[in-house]
């Protein structure tokens, strides 16, 4: 489960005028202005909406790493405490030793929003005259910060560990980071190394997971995890005016595309590949249409029916931007698809379960989780780690261009 600061939502309170908007002042008076172009910003931003798709790309995949190491809500938490973050973006005592900083700072301003918030006003890159040196150096090393997270996941879930770089990169940042509380605070758990994708692959007793339905059982249950956090949070908080502070991306009015692509890795995770459009013959729901069990190929069929609709209600369904639109009736037409979805998907899960000690279904399972940690985990944490890498590199790169 994420951690999005519920008890923090009077920070971005005044920012709700029309929909929401950046907290900060975009005059910088007295402060000096970081020397670059407007088009090295451009590509900045351009950057992050890349990166930002590979990580909800990921999220039908929370369990393990991301979730074991805190990774999760240390990259992804929001809303942005906007008022906490404008106050230590003016403050150099603060920011002397970023490195240090980012390691104990709370987890609400780091990650894509603090990146997002530096970068972006009303869905557009923000005017480079606007940008200060401390924004810049900041929002610099929040990136590299992100880089060597993604890169964390990929090398842990990768059981072939076929990146020496990247598997270094895990071991100094599971070594020099701590597990974070319920209110996104550091805490004193410290973090060991582990391989979950071997465990994936292989379980058994003392692992995390005990047999191979189990963890084919996990994949589906990643899914109905991201869509009942879409339908109910991300979706329904502000719909219903719950709490209409609660909106994501709010800055690049990336919203509806983070929905969107949320479910795009259910797709991803439920077919057995990255960018699936039919299920491949080593996935899930491939093994549930031709397991010669009428109940679970009728289950898949309809879980494959939901997961379009569900789709094609959040985009194109969904009036843009959802920063300015929570409210339209577009929204629960979304909501009432997603749980359509989940439905299915407990449904289909339920009857998976009674294959408990089926050692045909053990062994189709065992080819079903290897396909998945390969083809759907690490391949999507590889391209999320290299295009985090690229949006590293291009923050940097604003400097440089001027």
């Amino acid at each position: 489960m994420k951690i999005k600061n519920l008890t923090k939502m009077a920070a971005m309170a005044a920012v709700v005028v029309a929909g929401l908007s950046a907290c900060s002042e975009d005059s910088n008076s007295g402060v000096s202005v970081v020397p670059g172009s407007q088009e090295s910003l451009q590509m900045a931003c351009d950057n992050w909406r890349t990166a930002r798709a590979n990580w909800e790309n990921s999220e039908a995949f929370l369990f393990g790493a991301a979730d074991v190491y805190s990774i999760d809500p240390h990259t992804d938490t929001w809303p942005v405490a906007a008022n906490d973050l404008a106050n230590v973006l003016r403050d150099e005592k603060a920011m002397f030793d970023l490195s240090a900083f980012l390691k104990t700072a709370k987890s609400d301003i780091l990650g894509y929003h603090g990146i997002e918030y530096v970068l972006f006003r009303d869905g557009a890159a923000r005017n480079i005259s606007q940008i200060t040196t401390l924004e810049y150096n900041y929002v610099s090393a929040v990136a590299e910060d992100l880089y060597n997270a993604t890169a964390t996941l990929e090398a842990t879930w990768d059981a072939n560990e076929s990146n020496a770089e990247r598997k270094a990169i895990a071991q100094e940042y599971v070594k020099t980071h701590y597990a974070l509380d319920e209110d996104g605070n550091v805490t004193t758990e410290g973090l060991t190394y582990e391989n979950f994708g071997k465990q994936f692959k292989n379980p058994g007793a003392g692992k995390r997971w005990t047999t191979n339905l189990e963890a084919t059982q996990e994949i589906i249950s990643g899914c109905v995890d991201i869509i009942g956090e879409v339908g109910d949070s991300k979706i329904g908080l502000p719909h219903t005016g719950e709490d209409i502070t609660y909106v994501e991306s709010p800055y690049a009015w990336n919203s509806i595309q983070d929905f969107y692509d949320n479910i795009i890795s259910c797709k991803n995770a439920l077919y057995g590949s990255m960018g699936a459009t039919e299920p491949s013959a080593n996935s899930v729901i491939y093994f549930c249409l031709n397991s010669g069990n009428a109940t679970l190929k009728s289950q898949a069929q309809k879980v494959q029916t939901k997961l379009e609709a569900a789709l094609t209600a959040i985009k194109p369904g969904m009036k843009y931007p959802f920063v300015k639109y929570y409210g339209d009736a577009s929204c629960q037409t979304a909501m009432d698809a997603l749980g359509e979805l989940s439905d299915a998907l407990d449904a289909l899960n339920n009857t998976l379960g009674g294959y408990a000690g089926n050692t045909t279904v053990e062994n189709q399972c065992k080819t079903i989780n290897a396909n998945y940690v390969d083809n759907v985990i690490v391949a999507t944490y590889r391209t999320l780690a290299n295009n985090a890498y690229t949006l590293w590199q291009s923050i940097k790169n604003i400097k440089a261009s001027n």
